[in-house]
């Protein structure tokens, strides 16, 4: 059975060593990993996380933390080589924490939770972005290699950045790379706003995808939202995806007008509950479907 995690964000940001009592409740929910945020320097000391993980019984798979100031597709050469540093700080803290994976927008130019809006660019200057993401890419990777870890790139919805969107869009750039030690990751949560359909994607997008991400629609916890879940984990069987598989609930339960979904906040309440039902949910379903062709 694909391993079920779970990302720190969903209890704690920045996740600090006063969290690491969480390690265990996620494993009683069901889990066997722990997605962690790449902690920035001095925020976590790695060997007792490390071992906080492994006394918990738990792997762990990281996600990238990119920002305007480390941006593979910056027109700043300062920027740019600024985020092909953060990718070697991201293979060498994955190697001291003992994670295969590391996550997430890897080439940059965030745009609602920069506080910035997505734009029309000449021609000239979205080649040029093109061209640097790979160039970053194929660096990135080499120091991936000499890690013996995984970068996954992930397409995100037009909101939250104006480089990749789409599955295809993913694919497209892997073929540009073609590096072994770089692949994509899939979000449903994005999927669904720009896939024409999830379940095609994930056929299309089959051969580099090396970590996946189960969301809903609306960011709640699975099962509660509109994504029909069934073809959905069927297409994995069938594609024969065996790896990682993280829920990220973010959304909360309070709806009172004026509340901003987009901002991530901790628990008001004991939610260990829902986050084994949402484990439970999961592993039911790759039961159900994993003998089906």
């Amino acid at each position: 059975m694909n391993p079920i995690g779970i990302i720190s964000m969903q209890y704690n940001r920045p996740f600090v060593a006063a969290d690491f009592a969480q390690f265990d409740r996620w494993k009683a929910a069901g889990y066997d990993f722990a997605e962690l945020l790449v902690p920035e320097p001095g925020e976590l000391d790695l060997a007792a996380t490390r071992r906080a993980l492994a006394d918990a019984g738990l792997g762990v798979v990281l996600a990238a933390r990119v920002n305007l100031d480390r941006n593979l597709t910056s027109d700043e050469p300062a920027k740019r080589q600024a985020g092909q540093d953060y990718l070697r700080y991201c293979a060498e803290t994955a190697q001291a924490l003992g994670a295969s994976v590391v996550g997430g927008p890897l080439y940059g130019n965030p745009l609602v939770f920069a506080g910035r809006a997505p734009h029309v660019v000449s021609e000239s200057l979205r080649q040029s972005r093109v061209d640097w993401t790979v160039e970053g890419l194929k660096i990135g990777a080499e120091a991936a290699a000499r890690c013996g870890i995984k970068f996954g790139v992930e397409p995100l919805n037009r909101f939250e950045t104006d480089v990749l969107n789409t599955t295809r869009q993913g694919v497209a750039l892997m073929e540009m790379v073609q590096h072994p030690s770089v692949g994509l990751v899939l979000d449903t949560f994005h999927m669904n706003m720009e896939d024409d359909d999830i379940c095609t994607a994930l056929r299309e997008g089959a051969a580099h995808m090396i970590h996946f991400q189960a969301n809903e629609n609306h960011r709640g916890y699975l099962g509660t939202g509109h994504i029909d879940w069934n073809p959905v984990v069927r297409t994995l069987a069938e594609i024969g995806y065996t790896g990682t598989i993280s829920l990220e609930p973010f959304r909360r339960r309070d709806e009172r007008i004026g509340i901003p979904f987009a901002q991530w906040k901790p628990p008001a309440k004991d939610e260990q509950e829902e986050l084994a039902a949402a484990c439970g949910f999961l592993k039911s379903l790759i039961t159900l479907n994993g003998g089906r062709k």
